[in-house]
């Protein structure tokens, strides 16, 4: 397991660990960082109208086991039991966070990250139910402007990410950009 305190010390330098092929854990601080700036966040049509209908019930925290372990079923994944003990220790310190879509009494798709100061670091989401991890994704951008965070990191800048307003800045802008949000002093919950 990743020691608590080391993981968010590397949050707060701007790195993140994912887990590789060969089992090992490296880190990452990537030369452009993927965000989505939250005054930004566009949620697809499809998406929209299910948002609007409210197909989903949206929820925080109440499944974090499940949701991570979920992201972590995929043919290629980052995540490893380590980092799944390791998130779920950090959950259980009030600092990882799941956002999770329900439909008839069951987890539909979700997402999970880490919450720091007014930075939110996303690490991955997932569906079992079309639409139901955008709506999770809507749900978290609400709730981030609610409690007034500053950052929505996704780390990479997918085609995906792309579609609800993300993008991609440098480094060093990112870098400022962390160095103000993680000493704000907001609360997710």
């Amino acid at each position: 397991m990743i020691d608590a305190e080391i993981l968010l010390h590397g949050y707060r330098l701007g790195v993140f660990p994912m887990a590789m092929d060969e089992g090992g854990i490296e880190w990452f601080s990537p030369r452009r960082r993927g965000i989505i700036p939250l005054e930004n966040f566009h949620l697809p049509h499809t998406a929209r109208r299910s948002w609007k209908r409210q197909v989903f019930e949206l929820k925080i925290d109440r499944a974090f086991p499940e949701v991570i372990r979920a992201c972590a079923r995929r043919a290629e994944t980052w995540i490893n039991d380590e980092i799944v003990t390791s998130y779920e220790r950090l959950h259980q310190l009030g600092y990882a966070h799941s956002v999770e879509a329900w439909q008839d009494g069951k987890v539909a798709g979700g997402l999970y990250g880490v919450a720091l100061g007014g930075a939110f670091f996303g690490e991955s989401m997932f569906h079992r139910v079309s639409d139901a991890s955008k709506i999770a994704l809507a749900g978290l951008v609400e709730r981030l402007k609610q409690q007034r965070f500053a950052l929505l990191d996704t780390q990479w800048l997918t085609p995906h990410l792309q579609q609800f307003g993300a993008i991609e800045i440098s480094r060093a802008k990112y870098l400022d950009l962390l160095q103000y949000a993680v000493n704000l002093r907001r609360s997710f919950v």
